[in-house]
Formats: structure tokens, C-alpha cells, sequence
């Protein structure tokens, strides 16, 4: 089915589709109940409400058409009737021609709001495409894939940033989540995304890749009153993937622990020693080394921010990632992750309140830095 945000639209296309229909309801409504019931019972308040109850959901031919369906069907039944040439069958007609104009008047309106709001949605799109770009499906011995959904129907950008980048240290990563919403949080995203593509290449540990990262917040949030009052810190998680040996390093600061997936096996790996978020390390003394696991050829590295671990349903459920997973086998980390939208968007009937970004990582056949499969070098 999708992810949550097209689960919502899903969904609100169904109800779009029923509201269409409702303005020839209450036409044929007020035409049954002009014609069964006493001659000074008039229906002219449902003619008169079909063509509001159109104006924010029909095109403008339609809702003129539905317009001079009801004026049709209230000239008909004053004429069976007798009243039509009467003073009070002009008046009530001329009730119904106001407001289908007005109907009219306000479809205009909306769709010039409908339009400004696509325009800022695309701006907003390519912002996002901007800031936080799709990786590339593969870098180094890693398949990667990546999703990010967001809160809210339509919106496109949120403070939830993921990146990866081959370095001369193997494949780095990193996942997280900015407190806060909106610009601010963009241009917190921004800053932490720019300084890791910089960083990622020089800093030979993750320990100083996570401190690079802290003197950029500090020295931002300094600089920016907003950032330092709405966007005081990041919660992330670092992870290095060296080309030799069948390990992972990761260095996380506050955020859910990532899962290593192997045939049917997941892993929550948290940190051994907690840490305060990026943007918060002068409150304590850094530890200055990652956590290192086992991570063989065929195993997935899933990393996420809140959006997923914190989904409730109905009754305030969390979704739990780890016994969802035990257990299963996917074809890659697309695989993986598009099951993982599906059902979330499942267990939370698509009402999702944060936003959502995900990071696969799967490794295959070791590969050297220059990117030669150890089976081919074999063959030579």
C-alpha cells in the first residue's frame, strides 16, 4: 500500500470521491421531499445547499452544472405545483441562482488557494532534493536505499536528515533527527549534512567526526539566535564500514539504537556508553571510541529515526521494529524498506505524527577501496 503520507492520500481521494456525489443527493433529495409532501412545503433550502456543499470539491463545469440542476429541478416542481409565474416562486428561484453564483465565486477562490499551495509543495520538493539527496544505490560493497515520509499530508521537508559517503576510512553514514520543525530545522539539517559530507573525508575516527559535527551546531547556534533557542541539538547515529574485515563501527549520540539484520536474526545495538545529542557535548567528556559489531557479508544495517520505533495505532501501540523483522528475509534494502512503510502505514491506519527517515545498508561480496569484487579478482 505505500507509505503513510499515501496512505492518507489514499484515503482522502476515497472521501473526495463520496463528497462528489453529494450534491446530486441532496438535489434528488429535495426533489423527493418537494413532491411527496404538501404543496407549501418547499425543498428550495436542499437545491439551494447542493451547490455549496459542491464548491470545494467539484471542477467549475460540474458545479455550473449542478448549479442549473437545481435550479432545473426547483423550476419543475414550483411549475407542478402551480407557482411557478407567482411572486414567491420567482423569489424562491432567485434564493437558489444567488448562492450556486456564490458556489461559483468560492470554487474560484479555493482553486486559486489549491494552486498557490501546489507551487510552495514543488518549492518545497526541490528544496528537499536539495538539502537531503537521494544516495546512490550503491557504494562500495553496500546496496543502499533510503525513504523519508513526513508528518503531515503534503508536506515535503522535515528535520529527520540521512547521507552516506564513500571515504578513505570505507562506506560512513549518518541518520538523525533535529529537534524542531520547519525552516529552522531545515537549516539545521543543513549545517549537520554539509559539515558531515566535509568531515566524513578528513576525520581518520567517528569519535572526531561526531565532535566536527558538535563545533558546527555550537558555532551556528552561536552565530543564530533561532537555532540556539529551536533547534539546540540532534539526535544521530555515525556509522563506518570499513572495506576490510566483517565489522561495523557506530557512534551514537541519543538516538534509537540501529538493527543488523541476518537471516531472519535482528539486532538492536545499543550504545555502550550513552551520549547526549550532536550539538550538546560540552555538558560531559566524550568517550573517544565507537562501538564495533559483527556485520559479515549478507547482513543489513537498518538505521531510523523516531518516526518508526515511536508509531502507535489505535490503542497507543508502539511499533516494534525488532519482532516485526525476526524472523523474515528480504531481497535487499529496498525490499526492506518498503515493507517496513507498508506496515507502518498499517498499524498506524496512516495517522502518523512524526516524520519518518530510513536507511538500509546491505553488504555483499568484500570489496577493495577501488571497488573490484573479491570474485572477480578471484576469476583473474
Amino acid at each position: 500500500m505505500g507509505s503513510p503520507t499515501e496512505w492518507r492520500g489514499t484515503a482522502g481521494r476515497a472521501v473526495v470521491r463520496r463528497l462528489k456525489l453529494l450534491p446530486a443527493v441532496i438535489i434528488v433529495a429535495g426533489v423527493l421531499i418537494d413532491y411527496f409532501t404538501p404543496p407549501d412545503f418547499s425543498g428550495a433550502a436542499l437545491y439551494s445547499a447542493a451547490p455549496m456543499a459542491g464548491a470545494p470539491v467539484l471542477s467549475l463545469p460540474a458545479l455550473i452544472l449542478t448549479g442549473l440542476a437545481a435550479c432545473g429541478a426547483d423550476i419543475a416542481l414550483l411549475a407542478h405545483f402551480g407557482y411557478w409565474g407567482a411572486s414567491g416562486g420567482y423569489s424562491e428561484l432567485s434564493s437558489v441562482v444567488i448562492i450556486s453564483a456564490l458556489a461559483v465565486l468560492i470554487n474560484r477562490l479555493l482553486y486559486r488557494s489549491d494552486v498557490r499551495l501546489q507551487s510552495a509543495r514543488t518549492i518545497a520538493l526541490a528544496v528537499q532534493r536539495a538539502v537531503l539527496p537521494e544516495p546512490p544505490p550503491r557504494v562500495g560493497p553496500m546496496t543502499i536505499a533510503a525513504r523519508y515520509t513526513a508528518a503531515h499530508e503534503g508536506a515535503q521537508i522535515g528535520g529527520d536528515l540521512y547521507a552516506v559517503q564513500d571515504t578513505p576510512y570505507g562506506v560512513r553514514c549518518i541518520v538523525g533527527d533535529v529537534r524542531g520543525k520547519g525552516l529552522n530545522a531545515v537549516e539545521a539539517v543543513d549545517i549537520v549534512l554539509g559539515t558531515f559530507r566535509e568531515a566524513a573525508e578528513e576525520e581518520p575516527t567517528l569519535a572526531e567526526l561526531a565532535a566536527r559535527l558538535d563545533r558546527a551546531l555550537t558555532r551556528e547556534s552561536k552565530r543564530r539566535a533561532n537555532l540556539d533557542d529551536v533547534e539546540g541539538f540532534t539526535t544521530a547515529v555515525l556509522a563506518e564500514i570499513p572495506y576490510g574485515g566483517e565489522e561495523l563501527r557506530l557512534f551514537n549520540r541519543g538516538h534509537p539504537g540501529p538493527l543488523v539484520l541476518l537471516d531472519g536474526a535482528v539486532r538492536c545495538v545499543e550504545p555502550s556508553q550513552p551520549e547526549l545529542p550532536l550539538g550538546l557535548a560540552g555538558l560531559c567528556a566524550e568517550r573517544d571510541r565507537a562501538d564495533t559489531v559483527p556485520f559479515p557479508e549478507g547482513a543489513t544495517l537498518l538505521l531510523y529515526t523516531d518516526g518508526l520505533s515511536e508509531a502507535r495505532d489505535r490503542d497507543g501501540a508502539f511499533y516494534d521494529p525488532v519482532a516485526r523483522l525476526t524472523g523474515r528475509r528480504f531481497a535487499g534494502p529496498d525490499a526492506l524498506l518498503d515493507l517496513l512503510l507498508d506496515e507502518v502505514g498499517r498499524h498506524t491506519d496512516g495517522l502518523t505524527t512524526d516524520d519518518m527517515a530510513l536507511l538500509a545498508l546491505t553488504r555483499g561480496p568484500r570489496f577493495n577501496q577501488m571497488g573490484e569484487g573479491a570474485s572477480r579478482r578471484t576469476a583473474e
